[in-house]
C-alpha cells in the first residue's frame, strides 16, 4: 500500500465506513466499535477493515455478524461516495492490538517488578568500599613517604 492513491482510498474507506456504523446501521448487535485501520489491495480490489470492540467476548461475536449482515449496504454507499468505477470489496477482521498491548503491559509491568527486587537487593549487598573514589593525597602524607626513603640504605 505504497501507493499514494491507495492510502487515500484506504483512509476514505475508513471514514465512511466508521461514519455508517455511528449514524446508518442499527443493528441491536452492534457493540461499541472502533475502525482502527483499512487496508487495500494495491489493484484497489479488496479492502481488510480492521476493528475493536469494546466489551466480551459474547459482543464481539455478536459485533461480527453484526457487521457481516451489514456488508452489503455499507459496500454499496462506499461506492456512491468514492465514485470509482470498481468498488473493492469489504472484509472485516477484528484487530488483535487490545490482546498484544496488554501482553505487552504485562511484560512491561513484570520487568518493572524485577527492576525493583534488583534495585532492593543492590541496596543491601553492596560490593566495594563505601566512597570508592581515590582522594587527593595530603601534603603531610608527602612528607612522610619521603622521610622512609632516606631511611634506607
Amino acid at each position: 500500500m505504497s501507493n499514494p492513491r491507495v492510502r487515500k482510498i484506504a483512509d476514505r474507506i475508513q471514514v465512511i465506513v466508521a461514519e455508517m456504523l455511528e449514524r446508518r446501521i442499527k443493528d441491536p448487535r452492534l457493540g461499541f466499535v472502533t475502525v482502527t485501520d483499512v487496508r487495500v489491495t494495491g489493484d484497489s480490489q479488496q479492502a481488510s477493515i480492521f476493528y475493536t470492540v469494546l466489551g466480551t467476548d459474547e459482543e464481539l461475536d455478536s459485533t461480527a455478524a453484526a457487521l457481516e449482515s451489514a456488508k452489503g449496504v455499507i459496500r454499496s454507499e462506499v461506492a456512491k461516495q468514492l465514485g470509482m468505477r470498481i468498488v473493492p470489496s469489504l472484509t472485516f477482521v477484528p484487530d488483535a492490538l487490545p490482546e498484544s498491548a496488554r501482553a505487552l503491559d504485562e511484560v512491561l509491568e513484570r520487568a518493572r517488578k524485577l527492576d525493583e527486587e534488583v534495585a532492593a537487593r543492590r541496596v543491601e549487598a553492596y560490593a566495594g568500599d563505601a566512597d570508592p573514589y581515590k582522594k587527593p593525597r595530603a601534603p603531610e602524607d608527602d612528607l612522610d613517604d619521603d622521610s622512609d626513603e632516606d631511611d634506607r640504605p
